[in-house]
This record gives C-alpha cells, sequence and structure tokens, in this order.
C-alpha cells in the first residue's frame, strides 16, 4: 500500500513496484488506485463523470467512499496474493476532511478513526501488508506541480505543507508494523526503487520467499 500527498510519486513508484513483483514473485499484481475523489473508478472518468461525483453532497461523498473502502476489506478480496492500493483510507483520511467537506474529528464517521478500523479489518485478512509512505520537501511538490500539473489535481498549492504533516501523522498512527517511508525529494526512480526493494524484502513471507525461489528458477 501506498499513501503520500500528490506529486510525492506514488503513480511513477507503483508501476516499478508492479513490474518488480512481476518479475521477482511471478503473477500480475492487482492495482487499486481508485480512492480519492474525484478518481473512483479504474478507468479514467469522463469530464461529464468527474461533475457528477463532485456535485454529489458531502453526505454522498462519505458513504460512497465508506463503501469502496470496505469492499476492498473483503476476505474474498483480499485473498489473491498480491494487491498495489494507492492512497486507499490514508489519502481518505487527509483529503476529505480538507477538501471534500465530511471525516472532521467529532463527526459522523471521522475518517482517522475510521482508518484505524479499516487498518483493524485489513490486517485481519492480510497481516502481511507493507504501507509505505511517499514524501518530497515542500519545494519539490511545488516544483512538480509547477513542471507536471495533474489534469484534475486535488491539492492546493497553500495545502502542502499541512498536507505533508497530516501524511506523517496518518504513518505514525498507522497500525500496520511493516511499514517503509521514502523521500523521493533527490532520489530517482530507480534510487526509489531499490529503497524499496531492500526495506520490504525483510518484510516478505515464506510464502513470498518460495514464489522468488520458483520464479527465479523457471
Amino acid at each position: 500500500m501506498l499513501a503520500g500527498c500528490e506529486y510525492s510519486g506514488k503513480t511513477t513508484l507503483v508501476a516499478k513496484i508492479q513490474e518488480w513483483i512481476s518479475e521477482t514473485l511471478g503473477g500480475t499484481p492487482g492495482l487499486h488506485d481508485h480512492f480519492t475523489i474525484p478518481n473512483l473508478a479504474h478507468r479514467e472518468l469522463t469530464d461529464e463523470e468527474v461533475g457528477q461525483v463532485l456535485a454529489l453532497s458531502a453526505a454522498l461523498k462519505e458513504e460512497f467512499l465508506r463503501y469502496i473502502i470496505s469492499y476492498h476489506l473483503s476476505p474474498s478480496f483480499l485473498s489473491a496474493p498480491d494487491h498495489l492500493m494507492v492512497g486507499f483510507h490514508i489519502e481518505e483520511a487527509v483529503y476529505a476532511p480538507m477538501y471534500w467537506g465530511y471525516g472532521q474529528k467529532g463527526e459522523y464517521a471521522e475518517r482517522s478513526t475510521l482508518a484505524r478500523y479499516t487498518e483493524k479489518e485489513l490486517l485481519a485478512a492480510a497481516p502481511d501488508t507493507v504501507l509505505v509512505l511517499l514524501k518530497a520537501s515542500p519545494d519539490v511538490i511545488r516544483r512538480r506541480m509547477k513542471e507536471s500539473p495533474h489534469r484534475r489535481q486535488i491539492m492546493k498549492d497553500e495545502d502542502v505543507e499541512r498536507s505533508l504533516e497530516l501524511f506523517d501523522e496518518q504513518f505514525a498512527d498507522t497500525l500496520i508494523r511493516n511499514k517503509l517511508e521514502l523521500d523521493t525529494s533527490r532520489a530517482t526512480i530507480e534510487e526509489t526503487l531499490a529503497e524499496f526493494v531492500r526495506g520490504v524484502l525483510p518484510m516478505l513471507t515464506d510464502a513470498d520467499r518460495l514464489r522468488m525461489l520458483t520464479t527465479a528458477s523457471s
């Protein structure tokens, strides 16, 4: 699972991790990157569909995201050997109160509390889950925002520092014990991937190690 504020490098790294898993462990891991409003589908939404998502009330946005997250916690879904989740409940805990009008402390379905509940459910079905926090300095984040703007950007320039702080808080509070923190400020994608691999290898299960041996010998 990868988390981190917008422009921290999640999309770039997850593609490399997907390749690494395929080459090292075998198989094709599922990639799930549709937990952030308005990107709520496996495909890119049309402008009309994005408008429909954004037009939903805060209450409907809250319920819709809660059900999407819940679906991805089911034992049948998690029974596959590999899933790559981008954002998931961590991003929801940061951006929902900041931009979408729900999930504040003291409110129904407050997102930081829901994040910990989500992790309990996740770890019950997938105890070997690894959480990776990607981060970069505010200056680097802002440079990327300027040089390669996202078509449907969420984070505002004035919120960069606060976003980084909130992701740090979620990472500190997580119940997931297998976790890595990667700073992409100056590292190339190859260097970041290598750092990920070094960090994740000790966290692999015996079944994963057997898969590595089988894949290497095939």
